[in-house]
């Protein structure tokens, strides 16, 4: 039987996954103006939740808690400007290096170790994305070096959050993301346009599903451990996959493919590779 931790997961990913392609359907807006939908949404929601449960706004470790957001910010801006050129499933598959690129800072900046089966992963994992990239034309080069962008970003996201760990409430660390998401937003505002007739629904479907998202998410993380979930967030991609093909006739050839699956392959060797490392010591 699945656990409540696994099944809130799987609904999370399905959320974030749709949330993707909700801001693929956005292509006609400015990808900031896109990012300022997403981050409304959440906080129209959580801010007012905040407020009455007297949680606190500010939290006492602001500087990593902007850093945090500002990192966090300029990630979401260059993947959503990059899921409106490229395919949505290599998109989301070079993204999800963030891990590595974590595990790599972690290891400079908080001195955790890495074992030999985690670089191996790693390699596998680098190895799909040459793959990906060298087979899949839609792939242009500005596109690569944004989502690798994006990718080492959320891996920064990782290290800062390790760092504050218990130190900051859950909703505060995500209200400085929306807040400093909103913010950085505006000042591309001379270059958006006003929602018109049916487009109103996929402005507020990407607010809400985001939410969705985050919510179970952290609701999943709090009954479930981190590395029992961590394989279960791959069901991203897989969803991702499906939806593009639906939605946008997204197909992948041979060996395209093959780079997507040996990004996941390497992605939860990684997993295994930290769990079975925990075990041993």
């Amino acid at each position: 039987m699945v656990s409540r931790g696994i099944g809130f997961i799987l609904i999370a990913t399905f959320a974030f996954a749709f949330m993707n392609v909700i801001a693929k359907e956005l292509s006609n807006f400015h990808p900031l103006q896109v990012v300022f939908f997403r981050a409304t949404g959440t906080f129209l929601v959580i801010f007012p939740f905040m407020l009455k449960n007297k949680i606190s706004i500010l939290g006492t470790h602001k500087t990593m808690l902007l850093l945090r957001a500002v990192v966090g910010s300029l990630s979401l801006a260059a993947f959503f400007v990059v899921i409106q050129r490229i395919p949505l499933g290599s998109a989301i598959s070079i993204r999800y290096l963030g891990p590595i690129f974590g595990a790599i800072m972690a290891y400079y900046f908080l001195k955790e170790k890495i074992n030999m089966k985690q670089w191996i992963s790693f390699a596998i994992a680098f190895a799909g994305v040459i793959i990906l990239k060298g087979f899949d034309l839609r792939i242009d080069y500005l596109s690569l070096a944004l989502v690798l962008f994006s990718a080492v970003s959320v891996g920064a996201v990782f290290v800062l959050l390790r760092y504050l760990g218990n130190k900051e409430h859950y909703l505060t660390i995500i209200n400085y993301f929306m807040v400093v998401s909103i913010i950085f937003s505006l000042f591309f505002i001379g270059q958006w346009r006003w929602p018109i007739n049916y487009e109103w629904l996929p402005v507020i479907g990407i607010g809400a599903f985001g939410m969705i998202g985050q919510i179970f998410m952290t609701q999943a993380f709090q009954t479930e451990e981190t590395s029992v979930l961590a394989p279960f967030k791959y069901m991203e991609l897989v969803y991702a996959l499906i939806m593009g093909y639906l939605f946008f006739g997204e197909k992948y050839t041979f060996l395209p493919f093959l780079g997507i699956i040996l990004i996941i392959l390497g992605m939860l060797l990684n997993v295994y590779a930290k769990k079975s490392n925990k075990v041993l010591q």
